[in-house]
């Protein structure tokens, strides 16, 4: 199925009869449903209502609680680690299901914008770039007939140019999930969330920041102004039901999403691309046997006894994932006993290992799907992460895709939360999300075609054995006994392996070498699985949304490629703002160099105006800091001094922008006399000038300068973006 192909399956939106009641509201025209209402503020004095319950706590969940708790406004010093901290108004709570954290490994790939993302909150991913296992033992995928056998070709996933922070200040990271999971958890601990479970709570009213453990979202009614939760949980032997008023609900509660099913939303897309078995397990002499002979992140292990690709979690300490097709009915999650598991294990090393710990034996199965919606019930209901999207693992885009969910999303509600926005503005977050999500999907579907490809490039073609199982369990084998069947599908899966005997595999075999040398042009040409995708990790943008598309109309969505492409800066409205190095030019700062991605803070709704020092740029900044004062909303502007003009700047800006002092001089930093200009680099004149909303995407531009009123044009281009 092509790009467009794939994309139409998510065209038709099936309006499924929602399980929440809704209850009608009394509005100036008589009864109306809540539809046709929205909520312009919180009622600060109703403490039995909370402003924002999250259901599910994942990395997403996880992320954006620490996001909204960030965006407050009083400051508050932490009993944790005695740091002062902007803790207040947009409070919230957390409601995981489970009574403990999995430690089993599951996502691993952390992508530059998430990095970016993470710079935001108190360190955390310098902390990550600390805790992971070096670079040169994950940048590789390793093809191989054993993991100490012959080596069918390997790719380096990293270039020279991922290393240099020219794109980004931050690099990619290679980080298990549940250990992101224990770093995000200390963050919200020192931003004074409790970690609660229902034994140790009584039956006040939550008042923001707790994460409560153990408790199960099981039914939602969503009244006039509220959402309803009633959430089980387990206490002192029984079940006892909790109900909890709040007025917005986030589902980030995964792929099965409680939240999703109880709403009514359907997904759309394609189910069942493949089912696996996942082994984690522990094996430190195998961590350091391919620590030392061929380290790598993903090894592909094809031989006549098993197939399977390894997840090198951390070789230093021996942590791993074994990820094996699985084929039910015929075969059942008990043919995986511990044992078995273990034995398939060493037929894929190739040598015997006397130190293999079996963690956790999970089947899960692949789809390509997204909701129907992302936000429902008056803006009220609201999905994100695998809720409201789920990929194949190709790429990374799953976990990655989710807490590019929560950023966008965050700023948002706190913008809702303290008066700026009316709640219409958590309509943008599916407006801008759901194509991302959707491009994604394409794309993740892409890459594990082109992971498919290689096994068929060796003669075991995915598809047909796929078709042979769907043949035996639905088509005419399907009147065959169970225990037939089971032989048949394992007799026609033994003929298939044995393509990759040594005899046939080899160059000595005119087959065999053909079938080699074909494998070879592949990795050489990029068209086996990837890794890293720069142009869409930094270069996806949204099309409408909150922001101002520019005069001369939008460009349509380039196709994904599936092979990777460089980033390509790029000040277009809904892109993320290009990072360049730039010297603070305050006294205070002794010119500390920061990326321009620094200059937006992480802790309050504050959009970013970029202008030159030139005159009518000054006026226009007075004037949207002018706007912004009657809209309620920050506005800092950054004067991006050119280096060889940046004497004298402080002054100049101080009496062109007085009486306000929101603002800050910068010079560009640049790596060589060659390097090219900021506006060069964002395709503009130094007359143009850019907004920059608080995630860090461009909101709104003018190529080069304006020529109308400048308060009416800020005025138009605010209640644009903050739908009022």
């Amino acid at each position: 199925m092509g790009f467009l192909g794939f994309i139409k399956g998510f065209s038709s939106v099936y309006r499924a009869k929602p399980r929440i009641r809704v209850y009608p509201s009394f509005c100036q025209h008589g009864y109306c449903h809540i539809q046709c209402r929205t909520f312009s503020h919180f009622k600060d004095h109703d403490d039995s209502v909370l402003p924002v319950l999250i259901v599910g706590a994942g990395p997403v969940g996880l992320v954006l609680s620490i996001l909204l708790t960030k965006l407050g406004c009083d400051k508050k010093r932490s009993t944790v680690s005695c740091k002062t901290y902007e803790v207040g108004w947009v409070k919230c709570s957390v409601l995981e299901k489970s009574k403990s954290f999995s430690h089993h490994p599951q996502a691993h790939f952390i992508n530059n914008r998430s990095m970016e993302v993470f710079r935001k909150l108190d360190g955390l991913a310098e902390e990550i770039q600390r805790s992971q296992p070096p670079v040169d033992l994950w940048r590789k995928f390793v093809y191989c007939t054993s993991l100490t056998g012959p080596v069918l070709g390997s790719v380096d996933h990293m270039q020279p140019q991922d290393f240099e922070k020219v794109v980004s200040p931050v690099s990619v990271a290679h980080f298990s999930q549940y250990k992101l999971i224990g770093l995000l958890l200390k963050k919200l601990e020192d931003l004074n969330f409790h970690i609660c479970k229902p034994e140790g709570l009584n039956d006040e009213p939550f008042r923001g920041g707790e994460l409560l453990m153990g408790y199960e979202c099981v039914k939602i009614n969503a009244t006039g102004q509220s959402v309803n939760v009633t959430a089980s949980h387990l206490k002192e032997g029984k079940y006892t039901e909790r109900n909890i008023s709040c007025n917005i609900l986030v589902g980030t509660d995964g792929a099965g999403s409680t939240i999703r099913k109880l709403a009514g939303i359907e997904l759309r897309g394609e189910k069942d691309l493949q089912k696996l078995v996942s082994v984690h397990f522990l094996s430190r002499d195998l961590g350091q046997y391919l620590l030392n002979e061929r380290p790598g992140m993903l090894f592909f292990i094809f031989n006549t006894e098993a197939i399977g690709v390894l997840v090198a979690h951390d070789l230093m300490q021996g942590e791993f994932v074994l990820q094996m097709p699985f084929y039910p009915p015929q075969q059942s999650l008990d043919d995986f006993s511990f044992e078995t598991c273990k034995h398939l294990i060493l037929k894929l090393v190739g040598q015997e290992l006397s130190d293999i710990d079996v963690i956790d034996i999970k089947p899960w199965v692949m789809h390509a799907e997204v909701a129907e919606k992302f936000v429902s019930c008056d803006n009220r209901i609201i999905l994100a992460g695998d809720a409201a999207h789920r990929f194949p693992p190709a790429g990374g885009f799953g976990m990655n895709t989710g807490i590019q969910d929560a950023h966008n999303l965050a700023w948002k509600i706190a913008a809702l939360v303290k008066g700026i926005a009316p709640s219409s503005i958590l309509h943008t977050y599916e407006t801008e999300r759901r194509p991302i999500a959707i491009f994604n999907t394409a794309l993740s579907v892409q890459n594990f075609r082109a992971a498919m490809v290689v096994p068929a490039t060796l003669g075991l073609d995915p598809t047909v054995a796929n078709s042979v199982h769907q043949t035996i369990t639905d088509g005419v084998g399907s009147i065959l006994p169970s225990g037939l069947q089971r032989a048949i599908l394992d007799g026609i899966f033994t003929i298939g392996r044995a393509q990759l005997s040594e005899f046939l595999l080899n160059e000595k075999n005119l087959l065999g070498s053909s079938r080699l040398a074909k494998l070879r042009r592949l990795f050489e040409e990029g068209k086996s699985l990837q890794l890293q995708f720069p142009a869409e990790d930094l270069g996806f943008r949204y099309l409408e949304g909150a922001l101002i598309p520019d005069s001369d109309g939008v460009g349509a969505q380039e196709q994904p490629t599936g092979c990777r492409k460089d980033y390509i800066p790029s000040s277009d409205p809904g892109s993320r703002l290009p990072h360049m190095n730039v010297c603070m030019l305050s006294n205070s700062s002794s010119e500390a160099c920061i990326s321009t991605l620094d200059l937006l803070p992480g802790d309050k709704v504050e959009f970013l105006l970029f202008i030159a020092p030139l005159e009518k740029s000054y006026h226009l900044a007075v004037a949207a800091l002018k706007v912004a004062e009657e809209f309620k909303v920050s506005v800092k502007v950054c004067i991006l001094w050119p280096t060889e003009t940046i004497k004298g700047a402080e002054a100049r800006s101080k009496t062109a922008l007085a009486p306000w002092e929101n603002y800050i001089d910068v010079a560009e930093a640049k790596k060589s006399s060659d390097s090219s200009s900021w506006w060069s680099m964002c395709q503009m004149t130094e007359k143009g000038a850019i907004l920059v909303r608080p995630d860090e995407h461009i909101a709104w531009r003018a190529k080069s300068g304006l020529d109308d009123d400048p308060i009416l044009e800020m005025k138009s281009i605010f209640s644009a973006i903050l739908k009022v």
